[in-house]
C-alpha cells in the first residue's frame, strides 16, 4: 500500500526523498489504510452534534472500507470536547480507518486545534490539512477548502503542492475531497468559487471524482469543467455529501450539471474503486428509502 512520498508497512516507515515536495509540506507517517482487492471508500460530512451521527455511523458499521470525513465532523465548534463527547462515540469508532478534512466549524476553534489534535497525523500537518494516499490503484487527495485561512489561490502553497502531488502520481484514476463544494444547487451556501484553482489543477491532471460537504444535502453532478460546463470527455464528477447527520438544507433551482438531489435523508456515499472505474451508491440510514447508484469509467 503506497502513500505519497511516505510508505507505511507494519514493520516501519520508509521515506522517499523529493526535495521540491518536501519544501511544500510533506507528510509524516500515518495509520495504514485498508487494501482490499477492490477498495471501498465511505464518505459524508457535517456529521455529529452529540447524537446526530448515530444513524450514519450504524450504516458504516456494516461495511468494510476506508472512511472520508468531509469536514464539520463535530459540532458546534470542532473543539476538543466536541470531538470527545460528540464525534468519538459515533464515527470515532472508525478512527483507525478515517481520512478526514476540516470544515469551517472546525476553525471555530482557533487553528482547528481540536480537529488536528483528535485526528493527529491522520489529518496531515497541523496548520495545513492536506495530504494524499493510495487506495488500490487509485490516488486520493484530501484538501483544505477553508481558503480564507490556508489559501486555495493559484500559486498558493496548497495549490502548488496539489499540482506537484498529481504530477508525481499519474494514476489511471484520481479522487479528491474537501469541505466546501465548488458546485451546489443549495441555497444556504451554494457554490464556492474560492476552491476553483483546486478544481482547475485536478481537471488539468485528468482527475475523475471530487467529494464535498458543507451543504447539508446530497447532490450528484455530471462531469464538469472548471467553469461549470458539462464535459463528458475530461470533466470531474462531484458529489455533495453533507448528509452525515447534523441537519438538512434546502435546494434552489438546479444548476448546470445537477443530476440527482435529496434534502431530507441522512446517509453515506459508498464508492467502490475499481482499477478502471468506480461504482457509487448512496446508502441511507435505516428507514429511509432514498438511494442513488451508478457506475463510470475513469478518464
Amino acid at each position: 500500500m503506497r502513500r505519497s512520498w511516505w510508505r507505511r508497512a507494519t514493520a516501519g516507515v520508509v521515506v522517499g526523498p523529493l526535495c521540491l515536495l518536501a519544501g511544500l509540506g510533506v507528510l509524516g507517517p500515518r495509520a495504514a489504510v485498508s487494501s482490499p482487492s477492490t477498495p471501498v471508500l465511505l464518505a459524508a460530512g457535517d456529521i455529529d452534534g452529540c447524537g446526530s451521527g448515530d444513524g450514519t455511523a450504524r450504516v458504516i458499521d456494516g461495511i468494510d472500507g476506508d472512511v472520508a470525513a468531509l469536514g464539520d465532523n463535530a459540532y458546534p465548534s470542532g473543539s476538543a470536547s466536541d470531538y470527545a463527547q460528540c464525534y468519538d462515540p459515533t464515527w470515532g469508532r472508525f478512527k483507525n480507518r478515517t481520512h478526514p478534512v476540516p470544515g469551517n466549524h472546525d476553525y471555530d476553534t482557533s487553528r482547528a486545534a481540536g480537529y488536528f489534535r483528535y485526528f493527529g497525523a491522520a489529518a496531515g500537518p497541523a496548520g495545513q490539512g492536506w495530504y494524499s494516499y493510495d487506495l488500490g490503484s487509485w490516488h486520493v487527495v484530501a484538501l483544505n477548502s477553508n481558503c480564507s485561512i490556508v489559501s486555495c489561490a493559484t500559486g498558493s502553497v496548497q495549490e502548488r503542492w496539489l499540482r506537484a502531488d498529481l504530477a508525481a502520481h499519474p494514476a489511471a484514476c484520481t479522487l479528491a475531497y474537501w469541505h466546501h463544494p465548488r458546485f451546489s444547487s443549495g441555497t444556504t451556501h451554494g457554490s464556492s468559487t474560492t476552491v476553483g484553482p483546486l478544481w482547475q489543477a485536478l481537471y488539468d491532471n485528468n482527475a475523475d471524482v471530487v467529494l464535498e460537504g458543507h451543504e447539508h444535502n446530497y447532490e450528484r453532478f455530471a462531469p464538469l469543467s472548471p467553469s461549470g460546463q458539462i464535459d463528458e470527455r475530461r470533466g470531474v464528477r462531484s458529489f455533495v455529501v453533507g448528509t452525515g447527520g447534523r441537519s438538512h438544507y434546502p435546494f434552489g433551482r438546479a444548476i448546470t450539471g445537477s443530476e440527482v438531489r435529496n434534502s431530507d435523508t441522512f446517509g453515506v456515499l459508498q464508492l467502490t474503486l475499481r482499477a478502471d472505474g468506480y461504482d457509487w451508491q448512496f446508502i441511507a440510514e435505516s428507514g429511509k428509502p432514498f438511494t442513488d447508484s451508478g457506475s463510470a469509467a475513469c478518464h
